[in-house]
């Protein structure tokens, strides 16, 4: 079954937050726009380049009503442990929570099952709970936080522009379709 146009799992998970601990759950996450952002491991080498990309780019996501979840199958401690000790990692202001039991990586179809780590998924979910964007990388492939903002905003384009929709590379501003009859075979 595919996952686009689903509704997230429940879930319930500790996160490491701006210096503390804090509780996740899929009913936290309604009501905003989300990204869950899972990742193999701590401590490890592609994940940072990545989490510093998304970190960087955070202030941009909060603009346009988004939150940011990294997740992987890590404690929230070992999460606490990272951050204090990257200064990559350090400049992370979005919860980073700790999937220790696989549960929100297999809710998300992400898990390594024989390896106990999670894939690089990246999920838009919308404030309904419903999964919008699925990315699925193998574990050497980085993404690139900005084309996660330019999807984030075509979705939301999409979700409050009824009948149109953002063609390839389409960056905020930018022309729209409106799929019609007129349409088909010209472009």
């Amino acid at each position: 079954m595919a996952i686009i146009n689903t509704q997230i799992k429940p879930f319930k998970a500790e996160a490491y937050h701006n210096g503390k601990f804090v509780t996740v759950t899929d009913e936290t996450v309604k009501g905003k726009w989300s990204i869950f952002f899972f990742y193999p491991a701590d401590f490890t080498f592609v994940c940072p380049t990545e989490l510093g990309d998304v970190a960087e780019l955070y202030p941009e996501f909060q603009k346009i009503g988004v939150e940011v979840y990294s997740v992987s199958t890590d404690t929230h401690f070992t999460h606490k442990a990272w951050h204090d000790a990257s200064e990559t990692i350090k400049k992370i202001n979005y919860p980073m929570i700790g999937d220790p039991t696989h549960a929100i990586a297999r809710n998300f179809d992400v898990l390594i099952a024989d390896a106990g780590l999670a894939l690089r998924g990246t999920f838009v979910v919308n404030p309904e709970g419903e999964i919008k964007v699925a990315e699925i990388h193998d574990l050497g492939i980085g993404r690139d936080a900005s084309e996660l903002l330019r999807k984030v905003k075509a979705a939301q384009y999409v979700a409050t522009h009824p009948g149109e929709v953002c063609p390839a590379k389409w960056k905020e501003g930018e022309a729209t379709l409106a799929p019609s009859l007129d349409l088909v075979g010209k472009i």
